[in-house]
């Protein structure tokens, strides 16, 4: 169990931000096109985080053109180059599934001050 631990410890990132459910985030994720190497930023409301440790990884969506997108980015993973938070967001749940059957101002979470 300690080798497993071990393993994990070795490629987890030490500093990462405090991200909560409803935060508005902006991730910057490595994308690799050929032989290029470029950074894409995906900004969007956390719904859900998941499991923890090495394994940790949080829901980030987001509307474009009026359609929802959501991605899951892996904490720790080597390509999420950086997370920021954009604004605190006030929630009372720990999952914001809900927010898939919302549009437009329905859609917002209250800002956490």
């Amino acid at each position: 169990m300690d080798l497993v631990k071990a393993l994990n410890s070795q490629y987890m990132k030490e500093e990462l931000p405090e991200v909560k459910v409803g935060d508005t985030v902006r991730v910057h994720v490595r994308i690799k096109e050929g032989s290029r190497e470029r950074i894409q930023v995906f900004e969007g409301t956390v719904i859900a985080k998941k499991h923890g440790g090495i394994s940790e990884a949080i829901t980030v969506r987001r509307i474009s053109y009026g359609v929802g997108c959501e991605k899951v980015f892996p904490l720790h993973a080597p390509n999420v180059a950086m997370i920021e938070t954009v604004r605190k967001g006030k929630v009372r749940r720990a999952k914001l599934y809900y927010l898939r059957d919302r549009m437009g101002k329905a859609a917002k979470v209250k800002e956490r001050v």
